[in-house]
């Protein structure tokens, strides 16, 4: 019998350990990959798919970013905390200009940025004020207009000034002198471009931009507006419920008021 090859043996270990190590960086890389996007605001491109479908086809090929002419857009890094290769932009460093044309959306090759997103039924062009990027959120703690401090630094800054961002004129009951000129946002109007953020005053902004999903609140669809007559027509195929009459419902609230009369 041939004594064994201890070369042999020991290239059958190193292949199970490569192998073993193989394995091991796949699990850990998934968990890393899993794990990114839980810390860091996610603010995508114009005309970006809801977050699921967005990863779902987008192919890291970074032709948005390059068509970007403001450097506003830049591709996830291992650093970055933001699923890898995908775009992002950091608001309070470059925010979205609001290109008319929106140069970024057309490269793309999946629709991971759809172009329907951002026009309007039946027109051809681009309509950026559809963006919906995110949504400022106003922190009035922080914000010193809230102090009594005049400032409408994010008020000035909004591409889409007295539409996505208001000012509210409030007495001020500590002087008794001056009026508080208070920024509000409009959630259907803001497309989160971060121009905002990007102009606060405060030394961490007091004015956010913020995923619209972790934020903003759905009401339930039998809910209706009844000054809106758009959304009554709602209740217009609607079957009303069949009503049990007793003897105590046919009379008018009236005439048990005056029954002891």
């Amino acid at each position: 019998m041939n004594p064994k090859n201890p070369n042999r043996r020991q290239v059958f270990l190193n292949i199970v350990r490569g192998a073993c190590a193989v394995a091991m960086g796949g699990v850990v890389w998934s968990a890393f990959s899993s794990s990114q996007a839980k810390t860091t605001t996610l603010l995508r491109p114009p005309g970006a798919r809801m977050e699921k479908d967005f990863l779902r086809s987008c192919i890291r090929c970074g032709l948005c970013v390059n068509a970007c002419p403001y450097g506003t857009l830049r591709l996830a890094t291992i650093e970055s905390d933001i699923p890898l290769g995908t775009p992002y932009f950091v608001a309070r460093e470059v925010p979205c200009e609001m290109c008319e044309d929106i140069p970024c959306v057309p490269p793309c090759p999946t629709d991971a940025l759809d172009e329907n997103l951002l026009r309007y039924r039946g027109e051809n062009q681009f309509n950026i004020a559809l963006a919906r990027m995110g949504v400022a959120v106003v922190d009035s703690y922080a914000c010193i207009a809230y102090w009594g401090i005049q400032c409408d630094a994010c008020y000035r800054a909004c591409p889409l000034i007295d539409s996505a961002i208001s000012l509210e004129y409030r007495s001020n009951d500590r002087t008794q002198k001056h009026a508080y000129l208070l920024p509000v946002v409009h959630n259907e109007a803001c497309t989160g471009c971060g121009m905002c953020e990007r102009a606060c005053v405060t030394q961490k902004p007091s004015i956010t931009i913020v995923e619209r999903e972790k934020v903003l609140g759905i009401a339930d669809t039998h809910y209706i507006k009844g000054w809106d007559k758009n959304d009554e027509k709602r209740l217009e195929n609607v079957k009303q419920p069949n009503k049990n009459t007793t003897n105590r419902t046919i009379h008018q609230v009236e005439d048990y008021l005056n029954e002891e009369l």
